[in-house]
């Protein structure tokens, strides 16, 4: 070679293509514990999810018992290739768990180091405790009610809003009628019978189904946010026109008095908004319904207070109040399906990308919802809210 080249002669001899390692399928071993908290019935997979999982390779344990709350049998289960075990803590000892609730301190002990925990977070009614025995066992945990999707929404919150927004007008109607202390009206637009009014205060989505399906029943809906833009968007999605109007207190009164049903589904930074004073609720029908679906962060209304799905309501000022967290776990099974249908093409996805670390590395969505990270406390509002030390998530996957 001329001595002006910047080529060695081995420099410029054909040489082998690289080309890029086919990424090795990982095996996924996930657990399905029975939910223990109070009044949870609902379900991570259900049969048919399962089936999917196992004819892909992947092994399931189901404790039994699990899909009770939703009516999933075990033999169900089992047809689809789940293993039924009958021993508490085997489904916990499973590389993956999957729960609704999140686990108590007692299942917390029987869950193996670095393993993969996905559940809700509730952060409202956790305890610093929590966080500390989960830091202590390394374990990698992800809130799926915190898991952001490439559309900038969270679609487990978004669709069990669907259910809360929908059932809040059904739970309404059964409340109406004269068996639960209600007027004895039907809810809908009969020939004759002036139409249900319904005032719903949010335009999120549990507002816009609550307004689609009360419009479907024929009543007349009103609706108030102090967001134009949702309260726009809301009457592009309804085919019918509608009352809308921002939280002013003179324009509320005047609704409330009117109202048979009032929906509260303002959810708010830290805690709902009151978007209905003591006073106003005074001056509604006799035997008219609330029903509060922001209960669980404060409630629109200030007259709400926490009920129970075993005794859902109380009465106040002469009007129903029907104030239970958690409306969908009432209807376990749409729920589960739901869940389900989310869940499943992100566990497939996780296994063909060569297993979870692999996955969480070009997942953005599934680091979004990552709040422990081998035991490494990786949520900011998680560390302010319990003085907690934090590490960006990002820092440590590389």
């Amino acid at each position: 070679m001329s001595s002006y080249s910047p080529f060695s002669k081995k420099d410029l001899l054909p040489q082998e293509e690289m080309l890029e390692i086919k990424k090795q399928k990982g095996e996924l071993f996930i657990g399905l514990p029975k939910e223990t908290y109070l009044s949870e019935k609902r379900v991570c997979l259900t049969p048919d999810a399962v089936g999917a999982l196992t004819s892909n390779g992947h092994r399931v344990v189901i404790e039994t018992g699990a899909g009770d709350g939703a009516s999933f049998t075990d033999k169900e289960y089992s047809d689809n290739g789940a293993k039924i075990s009958y021993n508490i803590e085997e489904a916990f000892k499973c590389n993956i768990i999957l729960k609704v609730a999140p686990p108590t301190e007692k299942e917390i002990e029987y869950i193996n180091p670095k393993t993969i925990l996905i559940s809700s977070l509730q952060l409202k009614t956790q305890s610093k405790q929590y966080f500390e025995s989960l830091s202590k066992k390394k374990i990698t945990a992800i809130a799926f009610d915190y898991i952001k999707d490439d559309h900038d929404s969270y679609p487990i919150v978004k669709s069990l809003s669907e259910i809360a927004g929908t059932a809040s007008i059904l739970i309404a109607g059964e409340l109406m009628s004269g068996l639960n202390k209600g007027n004895g009206l039907l809810f809908g637009n009969i020939g004759g019978v002036p139409p249900t009014s319904v005032v719903i205060f949010g335009a999120g989505t549990v507002g816009e189904y609550a307004a689609k399906t009360a419009i479907g029943l024929g009543a007349r809906v009103k609706v108030f946010d102090n967001s134009i833009s949702k309260l726009r968007k809301l009457q592009d999605c309804l085919n019918a026109p509608i009352y809308t109007s921002t939280l002013q207190p003179k324009s509320i009164l005047k609704a409330l008095m009117r109202c048979d049903v009032a929906i509260g589904a303002v959810r708010g930074k830290n805690r709902s908004p009151i978007c209905a004073t003591e006073e106003m609720i005074e001056k509604m029908k006799e035997g008219a319904v609330i029903v509060d679906v922001a209960i669980d962060r404060g409630g629109c209304f200030e007259t709400s207070n926490i009920t129970t799905h075993k005794t859902p309501t109380f009465v106040k000022h002469g009007v129903i109040h029907y104030c239970v967290p958690n409306i969908p776990a009432r209807y376990s099974r749409t729920a589960s399906v739901s869940i389900s249908n989310i869940f499943t093409p992100y566990l497939l996805n996780i296994a063909e990308e060569g297993g979870f670390e692999n996955t969480a590395r070009f997942d953005k969505s599934l680091r979004n919802g990552m709040y422990f990270y081998h035991g490494v406390l990786t949520n900011k509002t998680v560390a302010d809210w319990f003085d907690l030390p934090f590490r960006d998530i990002n820092l440590l996957i590389l």
